[in-house]
């Protein structure tokens, strides 16, 4: 979920929740306000899993808040034992995630010593429950995540840079100080593209009769995603051993430039194919030529190594740059073939929803 779209969805549910308490008459509003904020999703379907812990959740907290408040009265030592009792119950049964709500319930109950203080509680329990199930309705209603328009856009601004360093380096024109930079921003890129990803995998279509065209994309967005890792990985090893390449026969290090050169444009052209921006080509035309390149690459590179025109110990290092080169040849034909299977097959149910970006 995009930054802005959260901070609106949080305080649209809190603003829900305050108004719900106040209609329905409750005394003190901000409580469910604060479970509010405390319940909001990062999706649906992590909603459907959370509302029913947080039910359990704060049914525990609430009911040993309540036993401690009869047995030991209202003490802070008394607070502080339940908060850890709840803690540890939660980490006990693996639901950290809802440890903060739970711990408010629980601080909540106890923190008003008062004659009438069962009715107290369960209007307080209450107001934690009424702000929780505002939050799912509005994650339920409301601003329903854009997961697949993020997750696209997220991956092609992170293959475009991945790809321009690349091209840079197979040119001998990069500077390794910005370099070495970006590759910590692309690694974290990576790592925010996979976050985004399992968001997606596991949002469902509950108000859809068919699920399956979804599954379809995820296992589609799962290629790009990988074909994406394979590109900064060949990045991060050419930037390891750029001296190496510069040691190479002229016509060694040109098979490579053209060989990365073709296999980038083939990985931008895939990414534009499923936005519907390149036309179709001959498939098995594209998939024999990258088949040709991956066979021109190999037996060039063995050539040099046994007529001793490249080093043994520079050969021997390298050689892992050339499998990934091919191995990243082979990631982007399956996406290829993904894209190509998801637009020929079921074209009355697969529906892309990306978006342009905003320029």
């Amino acid at each position: 979920m995009r930054l802005g779209a959260r901070i609106f969805k949080t305080g649209l549910a809190v603003t829900f929740a305050l108004y719900a308490a106040i209609w329905l008459g409750f005394s003190n509003p901000a409580f469910a306000g604060l479970a509010a904020f405390f319940a909001v999703q990062p999706s649906i379907h992590k909603s459907f899993i959370a509302i029913k812990d947080q039910i359990q959740g704060n049914t525990l907290s609430a009911v040993l808040a309540i036993i401690f408040v009869l047995a030991f009265g209202h003490e802070p030592f008394v607070i502080g034992v339940v908060v850890m009792l709840v803690i540890a119950i939660h980490i006990k049964f693996n639901k950290e995630a809802i440890i903060p709500l739970a711990v408010v319930t629980a601080v909540i109950i106890m923190g008003s010593p008062t004659d009438e203080f069962i009715e107290l509680a369960t209007k307080r329990f209450l107001l934690i429950m009424l702000g929780v199930f505002a939050a799912f309705l509005v994650n339920l209603i409301f601003l329903r995540p854009k997961h697949e328009n993020s997750l696209y856009h997220k991956i092609t601004s992170t293959n475009e840079q991945i790809i321009q360093w690349i091209r840079l380096i197979t040119r001998h024109e990069a500077d390794y100080k910005t370099l070495k930079k970006d590759l910590g921003k692309l690694q974290e890129s990576i790592t925010k593209i996979e976050n985004l990803f399992q968001l997606y995998k596991e949002e469902r279509n509950y108000f859809r009769k068919n699920e399956h065209p979804r599954l379809r994309k995820v296992v589609l967005f799962r290629h790009m995603m990988d074909s994406s890792k394979k590109g900064l990985t060949i990045l991060e090893s050419l930037s390891k051993y750029e001296n190496v390449i510069h040691q190479f026969p002229e016509e060694m290090q040109e098979l490579i430039r053209s060989q990365l050169d073709y296999l980038t444009n083939y990985h931008e052209r895939i990414l534009l194919k499923y936005m519907g921006k390149v036309r179709s080509h001959s498939a098995e035309d594209i998939y024999e030529e990258v088949g040709t390149g991956k066979q021109q690459l190999t037996e060039l590179f063995l050539d040099f190594h046994d007529n001793n025109e490249i080093d043994r110990n520079e050969w021997i290092h390298f050689f892992p740059v050339i499998a990934q080169i091919i191995e990243y040849s082979e990631e982007l034909e399956k996406l290829d073939r993904r894209v190509n299977s998801f637009f020929k097959y079921h074209t009355d149910e697969n529906e892309v929803s990306v978006k342009e970006k905003e320029l």
